[in-house]
């Protein structure tokens, strides 16, 4: 099969291919991860968020939602079955792709970038309210989680939920369209890294006994933490690549503007 780009593609497509180069780029730069935490923060916030939002479509509950200050993050939450308990363990990083992946096919069907900011910003700034801070303070005593937890969560959150507000309100329109699409490339780049990540942690003979979302679904389904990494890795390399597919296909539907032909 023959690979042809839609037309009307090649403009966001343009500004992805630049946000994923500058992306990569910030890799090779020293010190660059103290130029891009305030992003590293954002992506935790966003895989925390999956899994609070999925344990509660899910009828679990949820306790507390907290980032650390090392870019990791928990969320405290009680499953109401085991298919709540497993879906909600599987959604940290498979949420944080299809949230990158969304991102990307709302820049190829042209939603404004400034809705898309806005709309982060009271995605997070809800998280930060209920889960970030009401929620972890009614059940404080109940030991789960520290006031400095607390506090830092509401803190990242109020911030973040600012930044993006400020963006989508202040921001050109190729600074707001850029910003989306940096997000877009940095949630499926870190997701993914952050899987190979979690791989080499739960490898064969390396021993660790971090507890990670992997080891809870092995706890959940006896299936080894690493194959539940491999199938992760694989649902998030679908995703994307179904994502990048239908952000290639021109939005007339025509025969002649279909991404492949013979």
């Amino acid at each position: 099969m023959k690979y042809r780009l839609a037309e009307d593609a090649k403009p966001q497509l343009k500004l992805l291919l630049i946000a994923t180069v500058v992306t990569i780029a910030l890799w090779f730069v020293p010190y660059a991860e103290w130029l891009v935490y305030p992003v590293r923060l954002f992506v935790t916030f966003i895989h925390e968020t999956s899994h609070a939002l999925v344990a509660i479509l899910t009828g679990g509950s949820v306790h507390s939602l907290t980032v650390s200050a090392n870019g990791e993050g928990a969320v405290w939450s009680a499953s109401s079955n085991w298919f709540s308990a497993v879906l909600t363990s599987s959604a940290g990083y498979l949420g944080t792709t299809a949230f990158g992946v969304l991102l990307l096919l709302l820049i190829r069907r042209a939603v404004s970038p400034k809705i898309i900011l806005s709309a982060l910003a009271a995605l997070i700034g809800l998280m930060t309210v209920l889960f970030g801070f009401l929620v972890p303070m009614l059940n404080f005593f109940s030991g789960q989680v520290s006031l400095a937890s607390i506090l830092f969560t509401t803190l990242v959150g109020i911030a973040l939920t600012a930044a993006l507000a400020a963006l989508a309100r202040f921001g050109s329109l190729k600074v707001t369209s850029f910003s989306v699409a940096f997000l877009a490339v940095q949630l499926v780049l870190n997701a993914l890294s952050d899987l190979k990540t979690l791989f080499f942690l739960n490898a064969p003979f390396v021993g660790s006994d971090i507890q990670t979302d992997a080891i809870n679904m092995q706890n959940a389904t006896g299936i080894p933490a690493v194959g539940w990494i491999i199938i992760w890795i694989l649902l998030s390399v679908v995703m994307i690549s179904i994502g990048l597919r239908v952000y290639a296909v021109s939005r007339r539907s025509k025969q002649s503007d279909l991404p492949f032909e013979d």
